[in-house]
């Protein structure tokens, strides 16, 4: 490789903690957020919403932009407006000042997450291997760093534009200096989409139809990690009876997993394929489900949970990866409409399990996202661009040693 190419794999990973930071300490402190502003708990889930839904603007924006633009030119001025609409989050008086700066925030995330997965599915393409899922674990990074800084901004009872300021001073120019060495689609700095492939999956367009499975996939990997987002810590306070301080650790424990799982899995991916890899996630995240609902306390709940974070860590990344070689003369675009698909996720997820809760139990709401991440398995075939290639869509030989690849388990 490169230094070239090991630079902007280096930068582009920085790109993606900042990432993870800035929204931790977003949807970290909602509560603090609701306090400053005086927002009421009817209105709350509106701007709440509008987050994603803007997001999902941002990313079909995106998809257009990048026909003129390369990808990087779009995530080196995404990144600071997204750090910058979050210290005005922490920097508003007035309801119309926080929905202005949520609505920056969420249009440049959209432009952020689409733009990021772009440049990293290409990125794997030069490299020739598996490198997706580094990535995602460096947002997974960020995450932590992202709740521990609000935990302290919590604990120091820190104003919300004391607590992002320093966050922001440090990563803003960092992620400037860094956007030097991002790396387009050709493996050249600032260079513009790779040359399309003649004909079927490989041609200009997205055919949807093709792309419908990995967008049910997205789906369905963002409904059960708002799931424990979200409802983890009630889960475990009201339903299995944990102290509130035992009830915040849950989502902690589900940050690390996922950084753990996705730190190894580009080897699991390189040695026995994308498919296996998706497979074998989808069900440790089911058995992680089914343990949540059914378990006896506050511990085996907190098992249960970090299973789902094992499992549906390595989901997320193989499915942009596979967008990525369906479509390798538009894999822009697909990666920009598959990227939609996590916002809707998020969208369903959180009101879905709260709804079954509120009518059924949460106990049988637990059960939902367990069956639907079952529903990945039908769709693992999509995650393999045939049945000769490995995960990483690069032809490998017929060995008994790799001849499992990406035929699955």
């Amino acid at each position: 490789m490169t230094d070239v190419l090991r630079r902007g794999r280096a930068s582009l990973a920085f790109s993606f903690f900042a990432q993870g930071v800035a929204f931790a300490l977003l949807v970290t402190r909602i509560p603090a957020i609701q306090d400053r502003y005086d927002v009421s708990d009817g209105l709350l889930p509106a701007f709440l919403a509008a987050v994603p839904i803007l997001a999902g603007v941002g990313s079909v924006c995106t998809e257009h932009l990048v026909k003129r633009v390369p990808p990087s030119h779009v995530l080196r001025w995404a990144q600071p407006v997204v750090l910058l609409a979050l210290l005005g989050v922490g920097a508003g008086d007035g309801l119309w000042e926080l929905g202005l700066a949520l609505a920056a925030f969420g249009l440049a995330v959209g432009a952020l997450d689409a733009s990021m997965n772009m440049l990293g599915v290409s990125l794997q393409h030069t490299y020739g291997r598996s490198i997706m899922l580094g990535f995602h674990a460096a947002f997974s990074l960020g995450g932590i760093v992202g709740a521990s800084l609000a935990w302290v901004g919590a604990h120091w009872d820190l104003a919300l534009f004391v607590s992002y300021l320093p966050a922001v001073l440090v990563l803003l120019p960092a992620a400037l200096v860094g956007s030097r060495w991002y790396v387009d689609a050709s493996g050249q700095k600032g260079a513009q989409a790779v040359e399309p492939a003649p004909g079927g999956a490989g041609g200009t367009g997205v055919a949807f139809k093709l792309l419908l499975p990995l967008c049910l996939v997205m789906t369905i990997a963002y409904i059960g990690d708002s799931t424990v987002s979200n409802w983890s810590a009630k889960y475990l306070q009201d339903v299995l009876g944990s102290s509130e301080q035992l009830a915040t650790v849950p989502y902690n424990v589900y940050m690390v997993t996922t950084l753990l799982g996705r730190a190894v899995g580009d080897f699991g991916v390189r040695r026995f394929g994308a498919v296996a890899v998706v497979r074998v996630g989808a069900v440790v995240a089911a058995v992680g489900f089914a343990v949540v609902a059914a378990a006896p306390g506050a511990w085996v709940g907190m098992l249960g949970f970090t299973l789902v974070g094992f499992g549906l860590c390595v989901i997320v990344p193989q499915t942009f990866a596979a967008a990525g070689r369906l479509f390798p003369g538009a894999a822009d675009a697909a990666v920009a409409r598959l990227n939609i698909f996590n916002y809707v996720g998020f969208l369903i997820g959180s009101p879905l399990v709260g709804a079954l809760g509120d009518a059924w139990s949460y106990r049988g709401a637990m059960l939902v996202p367990m069956a639907l991440v079952l529903v990945t398995l039908f769709y693992a075939r999509s995650f393999a661009s045939g049945p000769s290639r490995y995960g990483d869509g690069h032809e490998r030989p017929r060995t008994a040693d790799v001849g499992r690849g990406s035929n699955g388990l």
